[in-house]
């Protein structure tokens, strides 16, 4: 029943009709298919970007669900500020350890390299990362792990690289991966659904303004790596995470080689955070091969170039 109403409810609600943000950018990197450059660890984007709900593009070769209402009421960009705040504290906890790499260190370059080409079909998930001031960085530790968090702040551990011996492709999966969770707003949602369950708030207060929803959610940035996202998500960011990479010019066929390599990690070495969130089984492998037909021939064309 609570789901029913707050459904119906939402779907008569406006959302903010732009972005209000500093731009970053000369006016030339407006489009999504502008050139990006690296700058001390950013990736910058113009800053002309349409507000909305992520939705998948007309021209979307993998299929997925509409986004929820829900996440209406927690605001994309109190949540993408939360987030930053979060990831400065992480760059500098790391940075103190001497853990943060440099920028001419060759596996963070071969990283932002991999975000460039990434970077120009992100918009076509979700306009707002037209503004987002992408950040991509490397930490040195043993774990497993990787992440973008909203806003496009992405972080690599030297362990998913090293231990797993990546490819560029692989690599590309998984940053695509990661970007599909922050262009899909599922952290937004889920915080959403945590914040309405334990705040108890009504929607009749909400709808008058009187909720705590989006305040909540920049006191809660410091969840946002803790998330647990569903097993649709997790498919959801696979598929998009999927297009992505073959559109710019990467094997789909590394998808499989990637979550193979994850499976026979599980178990045999310490550190695996990364996949207690993102489990390698046989569906997901069998997911990915249905879908690689569909993004083929993506992958062929931007070869040709």
């Amino acid at each position: 029943m609570f789901q029913a109403c707050m459904a119906a409810i939402l779907g008569g609600m406006q959302q903010p009709s732009h972005l209000s943000s500093e731009p970053c950018a000369p006016s030339a990197w407006g489009c999504a298919c502008a050139p990006w450059r690296a700058r001390r660890g950013f990736l910058l984007a113009g800053s002309a970007a349409a507000m909305g709900l992520a939705t998948a593009p007309v021209a979307a070769q993998v299929q997925v669900g509409g986004a929820s209402g829900l996440r209406k009421l927690v605001p994309a960009e109190t949540l993408e500020g939360a987030a930053t705040d979060q990831y400065q504290q992480l760059l500098a906890k790391a940075r103190a350890q001497g853990a943060l790499a440099g920028d001419s260190n060759p596996q963070l370059q071969r990283l932002r390299a991999i975000a460039r080409r990434l970077i120009p079909y992100t918009a076509q998930w979700n306009p707002r990362a037209n503004a987002w001031r992408w950040e991509v960085n490397l930490i040195g530790s043993k774990e497993i792990n990787a992440f973008c968090m909203p806003g496009g702040k992405i972080a690599f551990y030297t362990g998913i690289i090293d231990q797993l011996q990546l490819t560029d492709d692989e690599i590309a999966m998984i940053m695509g991966h990661e970007m599909a969770h922050a262009l899909r707003e599922h952290s937004r949602e889920q915080l959403a659904k945590n914040q309405a369950t334990s705040i108890g708030i009504s929607l009749g207060a909400q709808l008058l303004g009187l909720g705590d929803l989006g305040n909540a959610a920049a006191r809660l940035g410091g969840q946002l790596l803790s998330l647990k996202f569903s097993r649709g998500d997790e498919s959801e960011a696979d598929l998009v995470g999927l297009e992505l990479a073959a559109r710019a010019g990467y094997n789909p066929q590394a998808s499989v080689s990637l979550w193979r390599k994850m499976g026979q990690a599980t178990g045999d070495r310490g550190g695996l955070e990364f996949l207690s969130t993102h489990p390698a089984g046989p569906e997901r492998i069998r997911e990915l091969e249905r879908n690689i037909p569909r993004v083929e021939g993506l992958y062929e064309a931007a070869r040709r170039g």
